[in-house]
């Protein structure tokens, strides 16, 4: 990089390297910073939420004129970066950027809002939070998801229960692909997540794009035979 890209950015650099210092002193000498936009089209808010740099997160929300909502080159506002990072880290600057009034309603270029995000983290806690300050479980991307969907990919039951009960997701929503959140949870191998949809009211004879059905993906007869077994044992018939 030459040093004068370097020089440039510096701001963005000490944000992702965590120098809480460096970045006061830039903001100091240059309060303007706070909205300069890198090639990514990322401002010094997006790098520090991105690499979890608490303290400068909060340097940079007490700036005079901060737009919590900031979009980056993907769409992505701080709130969706933060609640995107692994194991609920990002939990604490989710409050933050909550209490500075983020607009839950944003969507990515993609359409995801905080929710498909949280979602495919399994942050189970950001998901509780996010649906607290009125985040919709009920917003589709461009793909036709809904974050059940993210949640039955990753097959996480205590976020499948959370959408579904305080979210009042739709449970039998399709995709692009025709495909609902119990087709997600059986191709991704997640037995315990496709009983659970089925218990809330899954169609399992409803068919994806191809003419699939939710069983027909199973990614193995092992994962197959337990849904199967599982179900008679709790009375649900499949076709």
């Amino acid at each position: 990089m030459d040093p004068d890209h370097a020089a440039k950015f510096a701001i963005h650099e000490a944000c992702r390297e965590g120098k809480t210092t460096v970045v006061e002193s830039l903001l100091n000498a240059n309060p303007k910073l706070v909205s300069l936009k890198d090639d990514d089209e990322r401002l010094p808010i997006h790098w520090a939420v991105a690499y979890n740099r608490l303290p400068i997160v909060e340097l940079l929300v007490a700036q005079k004129n901060f737009d919590p909502d900031v979009q980056d080159g993907s769409g992505w506002t701080p709130l969706m970066i933060a609640a995107s990072l692994k194991n609920a880290e990002g939990d604490p600057i989710v409050d933050l950027l909550l209490r500075k009034n983020a607009d839950v309603t944003m969507k990515s270029n993609a359409g995801q809002n905080a929710l498909h995000f949280a979602a495919s983290k399994a942050n189970l806690s950001t998901v509780r939070t996010l649906l607290a300050h009125k985040c919709s479980a009920r917003v589709k991307d461009k793909r036709g998801q809904l974050p059940l969907h993210r949640a039955a990919a990753v097959g996480s039951i205590p976020i499948l229960k959370v959408l579904l009960e305080e979210g009042k997701s739709p449970v039998n929503a399709t995709d692009v692909d025709g495909l609902t959140a119990i087709h997600h949870a059986i191709s991704e191998g997640h037995g315990d997540a496709a009983i659970l949809l089925l218990k809330a009211g899954a169609e399992p004879d409803k068919r994806d794009a191809e003419g699939r059905l939710a069983i027909d993906l199973a990614p193995d007869s092992k994962v197959r035979k337990y849904i199967l077994q599982t179900a008679e044992r709790e009375g649900i018939e499949l076709p």
